[in-house]
């Protein structure tokens, strides 16, 4: 056990790639931990073995957590220090390390966050495209139908979208952004950190040819793609007004009207239902003359 006579459960920043971005921190933590869980062993022991450390690892990714949890919070009540890192980057972002924090706090347990490298914000700021609000998605839906549903529900988030995608997988998500999102620009960041590190920017169909063209891409991909442009906006704007001048003519109620285009645009019903008001007036107007 630990020289320390409380508990604390670390959340540990790791490097996303170049070790060399471990901080002394991070190293200072795992040292000092009674037990590290990480998502693979087999990864984290390298972690371990580059910086010279000695410590347990156990396996907690998410087919696990449940039956790893309440042990490891029990350890922290006892009084030992439990460190929990993700293979790479920030835990709790795309990991289980989020339900660990949960229900650490739900029964007032000790932690803290030991900061360190993050994908996101990396590939973010690599972009070179306007971040003053993002959402970051994470890893879109693998069937073409869902995951095009997806995108179309995200067209109105007012900032730019961040998703994970596998090497396998990569070309497959340019097709579905070129398909959804045809006028906006998208920079696909692979290799951050490593000597490979990639940015390539593009409008999405552009985009999608050059890394189509590739006999192979490698390593893991984030993908940022600009928020709504003033064209895009307009062409939804238009479109809009004419599925509600056909909802109208069929006799569709404005109340079922706005909740059906709120779905299917990714609006608030509110907004859509002050639209429908306002082509009312409209198409009201131009009968009469």
């Amino acid at each position: 056990m630990s020289e320390t006579t409380f508990g604390m459960l670390s959340l540990v920043g790791t490097p996303i790639g170049n070790l060399d971005d471990a901080s002394v921190r991070m190293v200072e933590t795992l040292r000092r931990a009674d037990v590290v869980l990480c998502e693979d062993t087999r990864v984290t022991s390298k972690l371990l073995s580059r910086f010279d450390i000695h410590v347990p690892l156990v396996r907690c990714d998410q087919n696990v957590l449940l039956v790893r949890l309440g042990e490891a919070l029990a350890r922290v009540d006892r009084g030992e220090r439990v460190a929990f890192v993700s293979d790479a980057g920030m835990p709790g972002i795309s990991d289980p390390g989020q339900k660990l924090v949960d229900a650490a706090l739900d029964r007032g347990l000790p932690l803290e966050i030991i900061p360190g490298p993050s994908a996101v914000t990396c590939a973010l700021v690599a972009s070179g495209l306007p971040i003053d609000h993002f959402f970051f998605e994470g890893f879109l839906p693998r069937k073409p139908g869902a995951r095009e549903r997806r995108l179309r529900e995200l067209a109105a988030v007012p900032g730019a979208l961040v998703f994970y995608e596998s090497p396998r997988r990569v070309v497959a998500t340019l097709e579905s952004l070129a398909s959804v999102f045809p006028l906006r620009r998208a920079a696909l960041v692979r290799e951050l950190t490593k000597v490979h590190e990639e940015v390539v920017r593009e409008l999405t169909p552009a985009l999608c040819e050059q890394i189509r063209g590739r006999s192979e891409v490698r390593g893991e991909c984030v993908i940022v793609v600009e928020g709504p442009v003033a064209a895009e906006r307009t062409d939804a704007a238009s479109d809009l007004d004419e599925q509600i001048r056909i909802g109208l003519q069929a006799g569709e109620s404005k109340s079922r009207l706005a909740r059906r285009l709120a779905k299917a645009c990714g609006l608030s019903r509110s907004d859509v239902y002050d639209q429908i008001m306002q082509v009312e007036v409209t198409v009201t107007v131009a009968e009469r003359d």
